[in-house]
């Protein structure tokens, strides 16, 4: 099983209670877990969620609570979407995607990733924001725009760059 730490904020909007959030740690894995936030853009709910060993991360825009109260589900596809719009290959696509098959909850557990994604927060904000809002079709563009952006928190790589290298050097 493998984790998504989300914040207070996230946790609300899901209805999660102390007793669901696991205790337990991922397994060793290819990407292992991910920290995901509830934002607001115009008023629309926003999941932004980002890897814990990679800050690669994605924007889901303007989610409603039903469907944030299935974010295991919304996580896999917009993962499944957002790799192959990297240019994956279908077999890294699936060795990744076949980790989430089973997803717990827990609290965030890493004022690194939370810093990096407060960043990411403010980019996704302002660039969607110019674009038209959170209907915008530039949303995937700008996806892979900020997966190139270079992170202090792993040493000022691009995520997409460490994504591949992961997936290339089958780190554990």
């Amino acid at each position: 099983m493998q984790l998504i730490r989300c914040t207070m904020k996230l946790q609300k909007e899901m209805g999660l209670k102390h007793s669901d959030l696991s205790t337990e740690e991922s397994h060793f894995s290819y990407l292992g877990p991910w920290h995901a936030n509830l934002i607001y853009m115009n008023r629309r709910k926003c999941v932004l969620f980002a890897n814990d060993k990679t800050l690669f991360n994605f924007i889901v825009p303007d989610v409603s609570r039903a469907t944030i109260r299935e974010l295991d589900r919304l996580f896999r596809s917009y993962l499944s979407c957002v790799l192959a719009d990297e240019g994956l290959s279908e077999a890294d696509r699936a060795r990744i995607l076949s980790e989430y098959d089973q997803i717990g909850f827990a609290n965030t557990n890493s004022k690194s990733v939370l810093g990096s994604m407060n960043d990411l927060a403010f980019h996704y904000m302002h660039n969607i924001l110019e674009a038209g809002g959170v209907h915008s079709p530039a949303v995937p563009g700008i996806i892979r725009q900020l997966n190139r952006m270079p992170m202090s928190a792993i040493k000022e790589v691009f995520p997409i760059e460490a994504l591949k290298a992961r997936c290339q050097n089958e780190v554990h």
